[in-house]
């Protein structure tokens, strides 16, 4: 793996890096689109990874080709997000991906500031149900933000919250949008997942416990 020089701070996109919610968000929309009268598949689903709920709602209706007004919209969008959050009170810390606790804690142990950096609006409630919330130095997310992913506004912020310059910053992130972000941001970008999908990051790892065995950012 390549080396990078240590970092003063990392920040983590919620879904697919720390945590498979995905299943949960394909569900919720799924079952919405179903409603109105058309089929959402999987594969329809890769192209809702890293963007906002509003974004997503927009790619569905897109996809079932129907128009609606926006107070319909903030219907459908609420709808959805509360048949989500029922599912996410399923989770507990049996759902973190490989690896992550133990990554997360051997960063703090190298005095490495830690943030999350999501467009989730439920990030807090995953958090707590996952129970590590204390890993956390900041928390930026959906409620904290106006401009989705690929702009980088929610990692620059997440690097003003632990007071530390962006280019001192490794993202790590499992979608394009959050790779173009952080290159837009003037940050380390690490690609969770396969290269082909992820191009332009910096560097490339399978989850959390390929960064914890190579050593990752750590001394």
């Amino acid at each position: 793996m390549q080396k990078i020089n240590a970092i003063k701070g990392a920040i983590f996109d919620l879904d697919g890096v720390l945590v498979d919610t995905a299943k949960y968000h394909y569900l919720a929309w799924k079952k919405l689109a179903q409603k109105l009268g058309f089929d959402f598949t999987e594969k329809d689903n890769e192209r809702l990874k890293g963007v906002s709920r509003t974004q997503s709602l927009e790619i569905l209706l897109q996809i079932g080709g129907i128009k609606a007004d926006e107070k319909q919209k903030q219907i459908w969008a609420e709808e959805k997000n509360k048949c989500y959050v029922e599912y996410l009170k399923t989770l507990d810390n049996s759902a973190l991906l490989n690896g992550t606790l133990d990554y997360l804690t051997s960063l703090h142990s190298q005095g490495v500031k830690i943030s999350l950096g999501s467009a989730s609006k439920n990030a807090p409630l995953i958090l707590s149900q996952l129970g590590i919330e204390k890993c956390f130095d900041a928390v930026i997310d959906g409620n904290c933000i106006s401009k989705a992913k690929p702009d980088p506004e929610v990692f620059l912020t997440a690097a003003k919250a632990l007071k530390l310059e962006p280019e001192t910053c490794a993202v790590f992130e499992d979608s394009l949008a959050g790779i173009q972000a952080a290159k837009s941001g003037a940050m380390i970008a690490v690609g969770v997942g396969q290269s082909d999908n992820l191009p332009g990051a910096d560097l490339y790892i399978k989850d959390l416990k390929e960064a914890e065995n190579n050593s990752l950012f750590l001394s």
